[in-house]
């Protein structure tokens, strides 16, 4: 794993002027936010920058103003919301660059917080443009990045700043790539990897990276059907991406030759119709699926025996779900394989980090989001992650 600065590189930064990338791309309901997960993911770098001195100037994007301002999509929006986690009030700037920053500064004292308007109001930013970056860093006398989940693009804030100031990895950032170093990078084996989700089609790249850097590979979801459609199984009018199958074949070759085994489920939970607790639920082997039916959840002798693979293992990377989680009794599955692999990683014996939203929201369900060695809210950057991409906002930051 690359090297990068943290906080703790930071000698006395009392009065200086600490840019920190942040994600504050908050859900709105009524006009405030429904979900303040990403604040409290910034907050211990905000606080601590500012409790040591620093005068800190927050940098974020809020939805998708394609390059024009947009009263609906300021940052402003979010300033009630930000404040609420972090205890203190915020000044808001409705520029990024410019005078009216520098004068803003001045207006400042020192550990005071400001909030830069929307970065996405500029062009330059999802251009990376460098004058536009250097516009900015101009402000400022150090750059901090703390938004992970904005890491896999290379846009000005994200990307291009680190090439103009000191750039130093955030607490949330910090704990993130130390999370994902002991998952993929330098991981303890045996490895496990959960990959679950509808269709196979967004995550071929995840699987091909997977095959030769894990042990034990868990198919789940909608794309289990599509890998046992290519053994030829029937599996009746399931969601399955039938053109895909060479391709599930081509995988499960190169697992093969890596000498990573492909875990795919025996007996399935099947129904005629996709609601909550049908009529027609009823659980049989992959080879008895009729006509009618579609599977949408992996059977309970084959989650025990997944179970039993996550007790030879060291290290467990998840991403998606084992079924139709979002609907009783297609939970069952994802739930019973959540619990055993946090029982298994609150005993010592398992380092398991997941993430992506739908994974989230799977451990969250079962009870169990809080038992992981980590869980990743990033979606798209974790995603690219686990297809071995090189994260631009990360490679920017090594030293």
């Amino acid at each position: 794993m690359s090297s990068f600065k943290t906080l703790d590189d930071l000698g006395d930064i009392a009065g200086k002027v600490a840019l920190v990338r942040v994600d504050l791309n908050l859900p709105m309901k009524d006009g405030s936010a429904s979900d303040v997960t990403r604040v409290e993911a910034a907050k211990p770098t905000i606080l601590e920058l500012a409790e040591k001195g620093a005068k800190v100037l927050l940098l974020a994007h809020f939805g998708r103003p394609g390059g024009q301002r947009s009263s609906v999509l300021s940052t402003s929006m979010v300033v009630g919301d930000v404040e609420g986690v972090l205890g203190k009030e915020l000044m808001f700037i409705p520029e990024v660059a410019g005078p009216v920053v520098a004068q803003s500064i001045g207006i400042l004292r020192n550990g005071d917080i400001g909030l830069l308007d929307n970065v996405r109001f500029w062009p330059g930013e999802e251009a990376n443009d460098a004058e536009f970056a250097k516009a900015i860093a101009e402000n400022g006398d150090f750059y901090v990045n703390d938004a992970f989940s904005a890491a896999h693009r290379a846009h000005a804030t994200t990307e291009g700043l680190a090439h103009h100031l000191p750039a130093y990895a955030g607490r949330a950032m910090g704990a993130e790539l130390k999370a994902l170093d002991a998952a993929l990078g330098t991981p303890e084996q045996p490895v496990a990897a959960v990959v679950g989700g509808a269709k196979v089609s967004t995550k071929l790249a995840v699987l091909e990276n997977l095959v030769g850097r894990v042990q034990h590979l868990i198919i789940g979801g909608g794309m289990a059907n599509t890998f046992l459609a290519a053994r030829g199984v029937d599996v009746g009018k399931s969601l399955c991406e039938h053109d895909l199958t060479d391709t599930a074949n081509r995988i499960m070759d190169e697992a093969d030759h890596a000498g990573c085994t492909v875990h795919l489920p025996y007996d399935v939970v099947v129904s005629k119709e996709f609601a909550a607790n049908p009529a027609s639920l009823r659980t049989c082997n992959v080879h008895e699926v009729a006509e009618d039916e579609m599977i949408l959840d992996v059977g309970p002798s084959a989650v025990e025996a997944l179970g039993d693979v996550l007790k030879t293992c060291k290290t467990l990377v998840w991403n998606g779900p084992m079924g139709a989680f979002e609907t009783e009794p297609f939970d069952a599955a994802t739930v019973a394989l959540a619990k055993t692999a946090a029982a298994l990683t609150q005993e010592g014996s398992l380092t398991s980090v997941a993430g992506g939203g739908d994974t989230v929201a799977a451990l969250a369900h079962a009870g169990v989001k809080d038992d992981f060695t980590f869980v990743s809210t990033a979606g798209g950057a974790f995603l690219e992650w686990m297809e071995g991409r090189e994260l631009p906002g990360v490679a920017a930051l090594s030293a």
